[in-house]
């Protein structure tokens, strides 16, 4: 018997399931498919009449139950508990969906066993007998199944990115060479998807992020037996924008979004963050971060981890793909920036210097309130240390504004107006030279 028809509806809500034949009106007494709460309405049952037994005993979704021990004896003995739990509730199993005393079992399209969780070979044959899509409809078809697996998949997105640009195109489906390889290679990687571990909690986890030009991508991971054993691989498709960030801004997004994909592991507990990029440690000791800098370490400031750098070279568990170089204009990595279409020039460390050769500091200043971008904000840095009102700076020039955003990272100096900006081995002034 079916487990939704082991469940009685009430007789006042009965009128609410019912139908139309061509023999009259009907209605169900018994839990039919279909209804829109009969999902939840079921998983609350078996989740209420096997409540205590925990997940070393027994896992449950819907009708699927897994019982497990780590010897015969114990086995029979989770066995004996679900049975009288279920006898106890009045439901019956269907005897020829059982399998009793299995090494493995298949278990909500994987394979479960005690080395780990591994892809179903009968669902993946499906994936490799598919014929190359004719169609959006059949691509999507295809993703679908395969991004149910895509935890076994190292570089997913990346893979399938020539796909998943054919799935959203609005033009004509054209099938491309790189589709077809892209095809190929979902295909070859799930049918060699190695086995994931479990996750223990009596292991520190290890998260390897590294970040190319076309994705990131993440693989977490614990060490048991001296050996890293991987428990799923994480993979992220970049878009227009974030494949035209610097090398330290990808590497950062990796992190954040890697850390927020496998939160439900990492939250609470402390961990290691294996990264090549070794100024990412620094970057994260900035004491006056702003933008999306700011942001991603606010996000991270929550975690607790460890960052030891790893060398490229045995970086290989993570996608260690060719990166872009940093540009002179990335305003991350180097000493220039360039916001509402003009360029605002950073000058060289003052860092124990009290004066900047060859000019004064009476000459700068005097260039400072020369130049229309810093002259509003020179002079009320120098009448009050106070941010002024937005109102007050509403009317100026974009640069002016971009200037008052920095306010708390202005400081004066002799009369100059200098930006502080954070160095790798501590905190640094820079004055802000007009151009000429």
């Amino acid at each position: 018997m079916d487990g939704y028809w082991q469940i009685e509806i009430r007789p006042e809500d009965r009128e609410k399931t019912a139908f139309t034949t061509g023999h009259g009106l009907w209605q169900f007494k018994v839990m039919p498919f279909g209804l829109c709460n009969a999902p939840a309405t079921f998983e609350r049952l078996m989740e209420t009449v096997l409540l205590g037994l925990s997940s070393e005993a027994c896992l449950v979704y819907l009708d699927d139950i897994i019982i497990v021990g780590r010897t015969f004896e114990e086995h029979l003995n989770n066995l004996r508990k679900v049975f009288h739990r279920l006898q106890k509730a009045n439901l019956k199993l269907n005897l020829k969906k059982c399998r009793f005393f299995q090494k493995e079992v298949p278990y909500l399209g994987h394979v479960i066993s005690a080395e780990g969780v591994k892809t179903d070979t009968e669902k993946i044959k499906a994936v490799v007998d598919w014929p190359r899509p004719e169609t959006v409809l059949d691509l999507r078809s295809f993703l679908g199944l395969c991004t149910y697996y895509r935890r076994f998949v190292k570089s997913f997105s990346t893979i399938a990115r020539p796909l998943h640009k054919l799935a959203e195109a609005k033009s004509n489906f054209n099938w491309t060479e790189e589709c077809e390889k892209s095809f190929n290679s979902l295909k070859h990687s799930l049918t060699s998807s190695p086995i994931l571990t479990y996750p223990r909690t009596d292991k520190d986890f290890i998260l390897d992020t590294d970040a190319s030009n076309e994705g990131i991508g993440a693989v977490l991971s614990q060490n048991i037996r001296n050996e890293e054993r991987v428990i799923a691989y994480f993979s992220k498709s970049l878009g227009k924008p974030e494949r035209n960030y610097c090398v330290t801004r990808k590497e950062l997004l990796v992190f954040v979004k890697s850390i927020e994909h496998f939160h439900h592991y990492l939250y609470g507990r402390k961990f290691l963050l294996q990264t090549e990029h070794a100024s990412l440690r620094c970057l994260l000791n900035f004491k006056e971060p702003e933008g999306q800098i700011a942001r991603c370490i606010q996000r991270l400031h929550e975690y607790d981890f460890e960052i030891q750098h790893r060398k490229g070279t045995s970086h290989v568990n993570a996608d260690a793909l060719s990166r872009r170089p940093c540009t002179e204009s990335c305003k991350h990595c180097t000493n220039a920036e360039k916001k509402f279409g003009m360029e605002i020039d950073i000058s060289v460390k003052v860092l124990t210097t009290t004066s900047v050769d060859p000019w004064s500091s009476c000459e700068i200043q005097k260039a400072q309130l020369e130049n229309p971008n810093i002259k509003p904000i020179l002079e009320k840095k120098l009448n009050s240390a106070d941010r002024p009102p937005w109102q007050e700076i509403a009317p100026k020039i974009p640069a002016t504004k971009r200037y008052w955003a920095l306010w708390d990272s202005l400081h004066l100096k002799d009369g100059v107006l200098y930006r502080r900006w954070e160095s790798d081995n501590g905190s640094s002034c820079r004055w802000n030279s007009p151009k000429e």
